[in-house]
């Protein structure tokens, strides 16, 4: 298969918008942490804070690490570029592959980002009472039967 140099160029709008989110995500993570500081500050349910906390540490480095081979995918990019501008198109091969695994990789932990997000505010809604987690067919059972 030959790549041209558009190839590699396809992959930066969809770089730029994964970064801008998960910038959102990091920014969003920490109002959180202040807030949840501010929370434990003031001694309001330590057990629920704590759990909180020990989840942000981890989607924390996550969202590092998401950033981390967004850039690296970016900066792979160029280089497949410029490798396939002086025409060394055996190694601009490899490193389009190497971006796009990389790419991969990233997408592949935001979803494990957006898995514990969701655990995260479980957590947060553990403590009201009354509250159910039906599975999505007891839902949909209980949306039909009203109808």
């Amino acid at each position: 298969m030959d790549i041209s140099i558009n190839t590699p160029a396809l992959l930066f709008p969809a770089i730029s918008l994964i970064m801008l989110a998960y910038t959102n995500r990091f920014l969003a993570l920490s109002n959180r942490v202040r807030s949840l500081h501010d929370k434990y500050q003031s001694h309001e349910q330590k057990h629920i804070i704590h759990g909180q906390i020990k989840n942000l540490r981890y989607r924390l480095k996550l969202i590092k690490n998401m950033q981390a081979l967004g850039v690296l995918t970016f900066l792979s990019c160029i280089l497949c570029m410029y490798l396939i501008y002086i025409e060394a198109m055996a190694v601009a091969h490899f490193v389009f592959a190497f971006s796009l695994i990389t790419f991969s990789a990233s997408l592949a932990l935001s979803l494990l980002e957006i898995q514990l997000s969701t655990k995260a505010l479980e957590l947060e809604l553990s403590d009201m009472e009354g509250l159910e987690d039906p599975s999505v067919m007891e839902y949909l059972k209980k949306k039909f039967d009203k109808d």
